[in-house]
């Protein structure tokens, strides 16, 4: 969750479907699930598709690389990244509760060397010397209780986000909401990055589109990103040989 203009945050609870636990701000919207039975799987699509990145570094490297996360929702992308992966993991949160709610209901370790949750404006902490240059994967996922539209979604905000990743970095964003738009934010993003270095997904059935930027625009053979999309599925128990056949360059 981004900053609002005040500091009354809306009330976090949780709900329970079957096997998996939904976080709420206060509204029907989930936030973000998670499997009881299994607290590191990436419970919905558009998570999944959040670790794309994957397919643009060599799988042997992806241990020594850092992991930035904006927004913690229910935690999926930070434990997924630092239980499952074994990288450095950073997430920043806004909202005190959020951290609360992770780490009493979504089992959300307490911070250690090499994971860790700041709280704070992600429009601010992204900015902070610290950051520049530092991040390999950078997921972006950063709505109020209304989910109607990214809280940050500016040409200035993705410049600061492609300042924050190696050369070798992506940025991942989810778009979802009953008033954004995909082509607006993409063309943002463009502006950031240059859109040869955009990549995306159609959208998921619930209304979910995963974009990715790479700081350093790149196109991968299709035998290459088939061959880690293997690796990927066979180590990270992610759906990757799907995500080839339906993730293309941004062409317009």
């Amino acid at each position: 969750m981004a900053r609002k203009e005040h500091t009354d945050f809306p009330e976090v609870n949780f709900s329970e479907e079957g096997p998996i636990r939904h976080l709420h701000l206060g509204s029907i919207w989930i936030q973000g699930s998670m499997l009881v039975d299994a607290p590191t799987s990436l419970v919905h699509e558009y998570i999944q598709r959040m670790m794309v990145w994957l397919l643009f570094v060599d799988p042997a490297s992806v241990t020594r690389r850092r992991a930035l996360q904006l927004g913690l929702g229910a935690g999926s992308l930070t434990k997924f990244c630092h239980k499952e992966l074994r990288m450095k993991t950073t997430a920043i949160e806004l909202n005190p509760q959020v951290l609360h709610a992770c780490r009493g209901w979504f089992k959300l370790p307490a911070d250690n060397a090499r994971m860790q949750v700041v709280l704070g404006d992600a429009a601010q902490q992204i900015r902070l010397p610290r950051w520049q240059g530092t991040v390999d994967a950078l997921q972006v996922d950063l709505y109020d209780e209304d989910a109607a539209a990214p809280v940050l979604d500016s040409e200035h905000f993705y410049a600061d986000c492609r300042r924050v990743l190696t050369d070798e970095g992506c940025m991942t964003v989810n778009l979802f909401g009953r008033t954004s738009s995909f082509h607006q934010s993409v063309e943002k993003m463009a502006v950031a990055f240059g859109r040869d270095a955009l990549w995306a997904f159609k959208a998921t059935r619930e209304g979910n589109t995963v974009v990715l930027a790479q700081r350093t625009p790149g196109r991968p053979s299709r035998a290459l990103l088939a061959e880690r999309a293997d690796f990927i599925k066979a180590h990270w128990g992610l759906p990757a040989d799907k995500w080839v056949r339906v993730f293309k360059p941004v062409t317009a």
